[in-house]
């Protein structure tokens, strides 16, 4: 079932020392997305929200129950402009 509304999708960025160097070692963003989002639906929020492209999406469910997407850019953006912008760094 998708999730219809790009807002929907996205909940938080997520800040840690793990997300930290994700930014700056694979050009990865790490987000708190809706459990029933697809990697689809990830991604397009992320394209639109964000004004990026996104080269791949992994998502897992963490213990907690909640869904972690981990969103790697296209080589001609940087993960570390986008969490400037958003605040993460």
């Amino acid at each position: 079932m998708p999730v219809k509304n790009v807002q929907e999708v996205i909940k938080y960025p997520l800040i840690s020392e793990d997300a930290v160097t994700l930014i700056e070692s694979e050009n990865k963003i790490t987000f708190i997305v809706d459990v029933k989002a697809s990697k689809n639906d990830i991604r397009r929020a992320v394209e639109e929200m964000y004004e990026v492209r996104v080269d791949r999406v992994n998502s897992v469910l963490t213990p907690e129950g909640r869904k972690k997407a981990f969103v790697k850019l296209a080589p001609d953006y940087k993960a570390s402009d986008l969490a400037v912008r958003l605040g993460v760094l």
